[in-house]
């Protein structure tokens, strides 16, 4: 068994995993904010907790909104800006007594859906996640691809490929520059993106609703986001021509972008035929703290 924790900015989610990928226990907990030090002590009461339910100690996986700098050992391009610059895993473990596994939260949901989820038996798999940011991540043959630089996937600080019209230079984006994919194919993107059309405030989902519900304005939002969204996805087919690409977060759940955007991508893919499925997630809001379970092999040492 092992410890899966999904550390977010407003919760952190905990399970015990088993080695058929049954969770044992489960636990949800509102996350500090704008504490490193209340961030180390929650983690390591629910490490706690985790294994008193489970009966025996555990190696805990992490997913986080950033990633530990080969260079340094400290947290980097976290949007939960206390982490950045803080040897989270080496305080963790210490705090915890347990070895300690951190990868990025797009990382882990890949893993996830790669070993038996919407991605399983595919060689390599393509998991971006369309939530409150745009992250990704990328596995290969099993393993999480991460790069010398602790960056590969980060497809949502690449500018918005083919931009048309208006697009450029782009909205400013949290990381100080401008048109990241982020700002347009996020969730809040869109809704932005709607609310400078229309002046109106709706969420990504409820944009959906109404362009379904006859909505002119909203159709055209979503036409606009899935011309984005096909255009980003093949820049990385270009690039990775990955076996499968699946979607995860909260827009992934809009049934219309399974069907629209694998025919838009066609016109900006490098091939004359493109047959990579576009799928949803299968664990839905589990795939991020069952891929930090994932971390870890079948029979890892709960002590380093």
């Amino acid at each position: 068994m092992r410890i899966g924790i999904d550390l977010g900015g407003t919760k952190i989610e905990g399970i015990v995993l088993a080695d058929d990928g049954a969770i044992i226990a489960r636990r949800r907990i509102a996350a500090p904010r704008g504490s490193y030090a209340a961030t180390v002590s929650t983690i390591r009461d629910l490490v706690a907790a985790l294994e008193a339910e489970a009966g025996r100690p555990c190696p805990v996986g992490i997913g986080i909104p950033g990633t530990v700098s080969p260079a340094s050992g400290l947290i980097k391009n976290a949007n939960s800006v206390w982490l950045i610059g803080h040897p989270l895993d080496r305080d963790l473990a210490a705090a915890t007594g347990r070895a300690v596994r951190l990868a990025n939260d797009a990382n882990c949901f890949a893993l996830s859906e790669a070993r038996d989820g919407a991605g399983a038996g595919h060689g390599v798999v393509f998991g971006a996640i369309l939530g409150t940011g745009c992250g990704a991540g990328i596995v290969v043959e099993g393993r999480v691809l991460t790069g010398p630089n602790a960056i590969a996937g980060e497809w949502g600080h690449n500018p918005l490929p083919w931009p048309q019209g208006n697009e450029t230079p782009g909205p400013t984006c949290y990381c100080g520059k401008h048109g990241c994919q982020e700002t347009f194919l996020s969730g809040p993107g869109l809704a932005a993106d709607f609310r400078q059309q229309t002046g109106r405030d709706l969420d990504g989902p409820q944009i959906a609703e109404a362009a379904a519900a006859g909505d002119m304005a909203a159709e055209a939002a979503m036409q606009r986001y899935e011309h984005r969204l096909a255009r980003g996805l093949a820049a990385m087919l270009n690039v990775l021509d990955p076996d499968i690409v699946v979607l995860g977060g909260g827009l992934s759940n809009l049934d219309r972008l399974y069907l629209n955007v694998p025919r838009l991508w066609g016109a900006w893919v490098f091939s004359d035929t493109v047959t990579t499925p576009l799928v949803r997630h299968r664990h839905g809001d589990s795939s991020g703290v069952r891929g930090a379970a994932w971390l870890w092999p079948a029979g890892s040492p709960a002590t380093a």
